[in-house]
């Protein structure tokens, strides 16, 4: 008679084990996922991107959107404000966290404005994605301040534009949005939409680490063993013979070219040596001995380069933009090829340099 009471403490048992278990289950993938999160970019609080503004405390309106948990929060209007604008400074050392992107309103952003105007719909779960990988410049931004100026007239109230950082949604959108500066009476190809299964930031990067997953895209493009070899586009884009190499290699080629006119120009036309030193803002310094190289003592604020002239910028605008985004390759790389060939095009109005032959993919 007591077997129903029996078998009832029994399910009872059994239902309160698989809670524990199913507890135990989730507390571990979830400390698995702040694990990946910690050692990632996003999670970095030690990272300039999170520590830049320390001595002053907080970190300003204008940046933090992207730079502080807080201030992502208050853009996407999550925290009770107005959507799209940041309305306070922000706290300092605070990356962004599982709040920045797990709230309705993360989840409901469907349409990003970029620097050019420009707003995109329809983006899916790669809108958080797109808010703080568009850069702050566009062709606009680089027009405006070059309008009506000689193009190669040394102008000493010029300075260096730089597109910001990690750029990737400005490539992928290409034309539409206009990241990389676009030389008027040039096409320029718009979105780079590639299989379904990889249309997404999330499809290929996880979300927590960031880092690619390669095998996918090696199952597709067959005879490669590394995500840098792969091609869809296989004219000679950067003049060296070589059409057997990646994408990615035609690239770096092409840039590497691009630099170096740029160096001849600088020397040649403003009459002034240029270096460039990837690490240290604003990246363009007066190469003061000459070497070619920029040293420490070289790299350093007072020490930037001041004698641009309208073309000169635009070209250096496209060579920081190209190398601002590592993943450009895959990305967008007609996009970013057009825009090298177009910038070296521009400056061989001016100087002896030799262009390669094909420009479009």
């Amino acid at each position: 008679m007591f077997r129903p009471a029996i078998h009832r403490i029994a399910v009872v048992a059994t239902l309160a084990l698989a809670s524990t278990a199913l507890a135990q289950k989730e507390d571990a993938a979830i400390s698995s996922i702040v694990e990946a999160w910690l050692a990632a970019p996003h999670g970095d609080y030690r990272s300039p991107a999170f520590t830049h503004w320390n001595a002053e405390g907080e970190v300003p309106t204008t940046c933090a959107t992207c730079h502080s948990e807080a201030g992502f929060i208050d853009y996407l209007g999550a925290d009770g404000s107005t959507a799209g604008v940041v309305d306070a400074p922000a706290a300092i050392n605070v990356p962004i966290g599982c709040a920045s992107c797990h709230t309705s309103a993360a989840h409901e952003l469907d349409e990003v404005a970029f620097p050019s105007g420009v707003s995109v719909a329809a983006l899916g779960e790669s809108a958080v994605c797109s808010v703080c990988h568009q850069g702050r410049a566009s062709t606009d931004t680089v027009a405006e301040r070059i309008e009506g100026l000689d193009e190669d007239a040394v102008v000493s109230e010029l300075g260096f534009i730089n597109v910001h950082y990690a750029v990737a949604a400005a490539t992928m959108h290409g034309a539409h949005v206009r990241g990389g500066f676009q030389y008027a009476g040039r096409d320029y190809v718009g979105r780079f939409h590639h299989v379904p299964s990889a249309s997404t930031c999330t499809s290929c990067h996880d979300p927590h680490t960031t880092e690619v997953a390669t095998e996918p895209c090696l199952t597709c493009h067959r005879g490669v063993d590394e995500i840098t070899a792969i091609r869809t586009r296989h004219g000679d884009f950067d003049g060296d013979g070589d059409t057997a190499e990646g994408i990615h290699g035609e690239i770096e080629t092409l840039r590497t070219r691009l630099g170096e006119a740029i160096f001849r120009y600088a020397a040649e036309v403003s009459g002034e040596p240029i270096g460039y030193a990837a690490a240290t803002f604003p990246y363009f310094f007066l190469d003061t001995d000459g070497d070619g190289d920029i040293s420490a003592d070289e790299a350093v604020f007072p020490n930037r380069y001041q004698s641009w002239t309208p073309r000169l910028l635009k070209a250096a605008y496209n060579f920081q933009f190209s190398k601002k985004d590592p993943g450009a390759y895959v990305h967008n790389s007609g996009y970013v090829l057009q825009l090298l060939h177009d910038s070296l095009a521009s400056l061989a109005e001016r100087i002896e340099v030799e262009v390669p032959a094909q420009r479009r993919q």
